[in-house]
Order: C-alpha cells, then sequence, then structure tokens
C-alpha cells in the first residue's frame, strides 16, 4: 500500500501547480496565491523526495542486511547530491532573475536619458547575471563529489 500511495502523492503534487493555470490566475491577490501554492506544491515533492530514500535505508536495515544496507545509503547519499545541486541551480537563477528584473529597467531607463551610460548600465545588469554562473558553477562541483 506505501509503494502506491507515495507515487500517487508525488503525481498529485506535481499536477497541483497546473490548476491555477487552468483557471486563468494572472495578476492580482489571486497570482500571489498561485505562486504561493506552486511553492508549497514544490517543497511537498521535495520533502517526499528526501523522506524516501531515508525509508529505504530503515527498511534495508530492518531486513538485517548489512551490504543493502550500506548500498541503499550510498544511493540516498547521491541522491541528496542530486537534490542539492539541483536547489543551488534553481534557486540562484531565481535570485539572478530578481536582480535582473530590477536592473534591466533600470539601465534602459539610464541609457534612454544619456547614451554614455550604457557601459556602467550594462554592468549591473551582467553583475546580476552572474549569480546564475556562480549557481552552476556550485551546482558542477556538487555533481563532480558524487
Amino acid at each position: 500500500m506505501y509503494l502506491f500511495i507515495i507515487p500517487l502523492v508525488i503525481v498529485v503534487l506535481l499536477a497541483l501547480p497546473l490548476v491555477p493555470i487552468y483557471k486563468g490566475v494572472t495578476t492580482g491577490k489571486k497570482a500571489k496565491h498561485a505562486v504561493i501554492f506552486n511553492l508549497a506544491a514544490f517543497f511537498g515533492v521535495c520533502l517526499l523526495a528526501v523522506a524516501l530514500p531515508l525509508g529505504g535505508v530503515s527498511f534495508a536495515e530492518a531486513a538485517g542486511t548489512e551490504v543493502v544496507g550500506e548500498a541503499a545509503a550510498a544511493a540516498s547519499a547521491a541522491g541528496m547530491g542530486y537534490i542539492a545541486a539541483a536547489l543551488v541551480t534553481g534557486l540562484a537563477a531565481v535570485g539572478a532573475g530578481i536582480a535582473v528584473a530590477a536592473a534591466a529597467p533600470a539601465a534602459i531607463g539610464a541609457f534612454s536619458e544619456d547614451p554614455k551610460a550604457f557601459g556602467k548600465a550594462l554592468i549591473f545588469v551582467a553583475l546580476g547575471e552572474g549569480i546564475a554562473l556562480y549557481g552552476l558553477l556550485i551546482s558542477i562541483l556538487i555533481l563532480n563529489k558524487i
């Protein structure tokens, strides 16, 4: 029963963010609730991804086989490494998006008033994009250790 319910919950949590899209939520307070809804579904899937490998380790130890328990622990550690790499890349990309969303309109406005300010304005936009590159670099380093 456990092996049927957990994947079903994962599929439901992955499909839940599609509900606001189907309802046509785009702006205003409904959009804020849709973002919160999407974040809750994402963290629910992450929680299940962390809980499932740990449950497999406890079942392997209950069976009394040391070799299976060690293999399950190694698989769990590799899974946590993949989750860490994905979170680093994703959160760095979100941070870069927020930084570029704030810097790019200001850079365009500064450039439209004074064409000499193009280089200075471009530096601030590039600094925001550098955040995503740093996140990608850290995720590559994490993946090399797995």
